[in-house]
């Protein structure tokens, strides 16, 4: 049984990594695949405050280009590393490579894969989709900075409304279709498209909140929303 998470890179580097949240995450995973020895888990790491900060320094230098490829391989790096970091605190439960091809992977050995960005024109997410469909997981759990999906963005709508469920076409309408770097929004819009064709859903949720990750795990009770 393999389970995919897609960890916003906010979640693992707010600022510089949060050393207490990875601690206290990777103790909750460990604990919860000695729980079954036939659970696997895959994490597709975002790139955070890396990405932000050198896409950010590109955009004042040449403005003008802050759609571009470079500024899309300017995050995919700061992904890579942010995952790297990830691998070592999994160390001995992670024995593969971090995969930067989800297209390309074949069986891991390990109890945990570890991928970061692979190429422009999409986020993680859509790696964490392809990763989905490889394995066979049904569901990808998205963890950012936030709970929920809202109707519209609460930080500039008060009227904006947490949902628990959502479809994907309601869904792609408020996200769009097209892909810019550093775009911020509950999951790429490249990643909807490509996991709405396969059938699966998306369970978006607060990335800090640890006994709900665990929750979603054990396909209990939540804090969150299902796209689907």
């Amino acid at each position: 049984m393999v389970k995919v998470l897609s960890v916003g890179g906010s979640i693992v580097v707010p600022d510089s990594p949060d050393t207490t949240f990875l601690k206290s995450f990777s103790d909750m995973v460990r604990g919860w695949l000695a729980e079954d020895a036939s659970r696997k888990l895959i994490l597709v790491v975002g790139g955070g405050a890396p990405a932000r900060v050198y896409q950010n320094a590109y955009k004042a230098i040449v403005p003008e280009a802050a759609s571009s490829d470079s500024a899309d391989w300017i995050g995919i790096m700061a992904t890579r590393l942010n995952a790297q970091l990830l691998k070592a605190v999994f160390g001995d439960l992670c024995k593969n490579d971090v995969v930067y091809d989800p297209t390309a992977v074949e069986e891991f050995s390990g109890r945990i894969l570890v991928a970061a960005g692979w190429k422009p024109g999409f986020s993680t997410d859509n790696d964490a989709v392809l990763l989905a469909k490889r394995f066979g997981a049904k569901t990808v759990v998205n963890l950012s900075n936030i709970e929920k999906v809202y109707t519209d963005d609460p930080r500039k709508n008060p009227d904006a409304k947490p949902l628990d469920t959502i479809t994907w076409p309601d869904f792609r309408k408020m996200v769009g279709d097209e892909w810019v770097p550093g775009k911020n929004c509950p999951f790429d819009p490249i990643a909807s498209r490509g996991a709405e064709g396969a059938g699966i859903s998306v369970i978006c949720a607060g990335g800090k909140n640890i006994g709900n990750i665990k929750a979603i795990l054990d396909e209990g009770e939540f804090i969150g929303t299902r796209i689907g």
